[in-house]
């Protein structure tokens, strides 16, 4: 069957007992935007009641990238053009999204073999099955540009083991195929030749679990960031400072994680203050919530972070100047108080709705 596109960036073909989903624009490395969510989700829904299809299976197009996030540049050009409403719009529409995967009543699988990042992740990880390939490489770098970690990331990256998730949060490390199964943010490992015949085969009636047993490899041993007990020993800190006189401490008395601190704490002075302390604070906090509480409250902070500044000088930064140098207000983590976090975590009249579903645990 010939796919049909409700737009040339999102493909969708029915093909046996599967429904396919192609994210379709690799010289963006497939950068979800605003068309693409609602795409995704009306077609979801339609899908979810047709007893036709059993499984639903996300891949995409190009060999570099999943998903490299969202639609950054068109965010930043809404900015500019005072359309601060229609920016929330992209993202209350996109954690409805992630919200509707999340509870999906069908296997929804993502074959993932390249850069899934920000937005990547959010229409891939609270499905139930994800699949990496050999060139899977995760990341949540929100910091870098004056961002924080969305999509559902304060529900899941509290979850991951140890501080892993914290450490990825705050520094932006990318996490490969190996390190990525046993944390549990992939589900499977399958060598990346073996993908296409494994997408065919999901097109028939084979109970996806058994299916994906059948091609399961035992990941090949890879570089690993930190043993978890280091992570857990130097990322425990509650404030960022304290973090950071942690991983310094390492490096003045040298051994094995001398390097390891070296480089995470290098990473996370580049980053934005205000970020740094809002994601140390919602990650904190998320470990306590359910998912429905933490997608409400990321939409309160981003609600706030569309009007200031970082977010707008990371991506002018990043993507769109491409300097790396941004300018962030304000510049040190001194200047950034705790009144001024709390603010972003408040109860607004604008809250996020989600469906009164119980299957949101």
């Amino acid at each position: 069957m010939v796919p049909q596109a409700a737009s040339p960036e999102i493909l969708f073909e029915r093909r046996g007992a599967a429904a396919l989903v192609t994210l379709n624009r690799p010289q963006a490395l497939n950068a979800v935007t605003f068309d693409m969510i609602k795409a995704l989700s009306r077609q979801l829904a339609e899908w979810e009641s047709d007893p036709a299809v059993t499984r639903v299976v996300l891949t995409a197009a190009g060999a570099r990238a999943f998903s490299a996030g969202g639609d950054l540049r068109a965010l930043f050009d809404l900015q500019r053009a005072g359309r601060y409403a229609a920016a929330l719009d992209y993202w209350r529409r996109e954690y409805l999204l992630n919200a509707q995967i999340k509870r999906y009543g069908k296997p929804y699988v993502s074959l993932i073999d390249g850069i899934v990042m920000g937005g990547g992740v959010g229409i891939s990880i609270h499905g139930s099955h994800r699949v990496a390939g050999d060139g899977f490489s995760f990341a949540m770098p929100e910091v870098g540009i004056g961002f924080f970690p969305d999509v559902g990331a304060t529900w899941f990256l509290p979850r991951l083991p140890g501080e892993l998730g914290l450490y990825c949060a705050l520094t932006g490390a990318r996490i490969g195929p190996a390190e990525a199964v046993a944390a549990g943010i992939a589900t499977h490992r399958v060598a990346s030749h073996r993908l296409p015949e494994l997408l065919e085969e999901l097109c028939g009636n084979v109970p996806v679990e058994a299916l994906l047993a059948a091609y399961v490899e035992s990941p090949a041993p890879g570089a690993v960031c930190a043993p978890q007990h280091t992570l857990e020993r130097l990322f425990a800190g509650d404030s960022i400072e304290d973090i950071l006189a942690a991983l310094d401490a390492q490096v003045a008395e040298g051994g094995q994680d001398a390097d390891f601190a070296l480089a995470a704490a290098r990473a996370i002075r580049q980053k934005s203050p205000t970020s740094l302390k809002i994601t140390l604070a919602q990650l904190r906090r998320g470990r306590h919530l359910d998912f429905a509480a933490c997608m409400r409250m990321e939409f309160r902070i981003v609600s706030r972070l569309l009007h200031g500044h970082d977010l707008y000088e990371g991506i002018r930064a990043v993507i769109v100047d491409k300097d790396q140098a941004p300018r962030w207000q304000p510049a040190t983590l001194a200047d950034v108080s705790d009144t001024d976090i709390a603010g972003f975590f408040a109860p607004q009249s604008d809250e996020l709705v989600l469906p009164d579903d119980p299957a949101l645990p």
